[in-house]
């Protein structure tokens, strides 16, 4: 059986945790029996996959958007208690990466989106160590911005939402999972003919087209399923554990 603060320990430097200013703690955030065989990854700890976990028997839940964010309320009431609850009556750990796993090189959320849509990382942008931790890179080909927006849309799951900006051929892409929607100036300067990531704000659309750069909003949940689900199969293949990703619908 493996040991839980081992893995923890190797997840904690595989991910370089220590080098990230982050909105949550990363690693252990809730502690279960010291003892792992099956692990349940998903992409946010809510109660769907907590129950989901309960009823695989996973001796540990694994995700990328945890609890303990900076600025909420820290009171273990409500819905926190009932999913604190759920963890601690069934004797369940919590273990959260965020920042850390959208950046990694390999196994990141940026790293597995860019190989889902086929486009090789060239360079990155954004905050964080290793230049940042969003991406750019160059199609394979030139395509339109429909074209593109079918490819996002056939990869996915589901069509994103495309603010035309930029030049009707589109070649150099920047991506970046979740939330980064901010980070479009930062694209556009760097020339690129594209920008996606996961949600879009009102003052997205004017930057675009003032810009001349196309935005993809692909969905915050739809751009992160793939990170946390490559570290739970990695985790599973180097300390032989039972590893299943439970993807709980959610189309924002």
């Amino acid at each position: 059986m493996a040991q839980l603060s081992e893995i923890v320990s190797y997840c904690d430097d595989l991910l370089q945790i220590v080098e990230y200013q982050d909105y949550c703690p990363n690693g252990l955030q809730v502690a279960g029996r010291p003892g792992l065989r099956r692990l349940v990854s998903g992409v946010s700890a809510s109660q769907a996959l907590l129950d989901a976990a309960v009823a695989r028997g996973a001796d540990a839940v694994l995700v990328h958007h945890g609890w303990f964010w900076n600025g909420e309320n820290p009171r273990i009431v409500g819905m926190k208690r009932r999913r604190m609850g759920t963890l601690l009556s069934n004797d369940i750990s919590l273990i959260a990466y965020h920042l850390p796993l959208d950046g990694h090189p390999e196994l990141g959320n940026n790293a597995r989106l860019g190989a889902l849509l086929g486009i090789d990382i060239r360079g990155r942008f954004g905050k964080g160590p290793g230049g940042g931790i969003a991406a750019f890179g160059e199609l394979p080909q030139p395509l339109s911005a429909a074209a593109l927006a079918a490819h996002i849309a056939g990869r996915l799951g589901r069509t994103p939402l495309h603010i035309e900006g930029g030049p009707a051929s589109l070649q150099r892409i920047g991506w970046c999972s979740g939330g980064a929607q901010g980070w479009i100036e930062q694209a556009a300067a760097l020339g690129l003919d594209g920008f996606i990531s996961g949600e879009i704000s009102e003052q997205t659309v004017h930057a675009a087209r003032e810009l001349g750069i196309h935005y993809f909003a692909a969905g915050h949940h739809a751009t992160e399923r793939y990170g946390v689900r490559a570290l739970g199969d990695h985790l599973a293949q180097k300390y032989e554990l039972d590893h299943e990703f439970v993807d709980i619908d959610n189309p924002v």
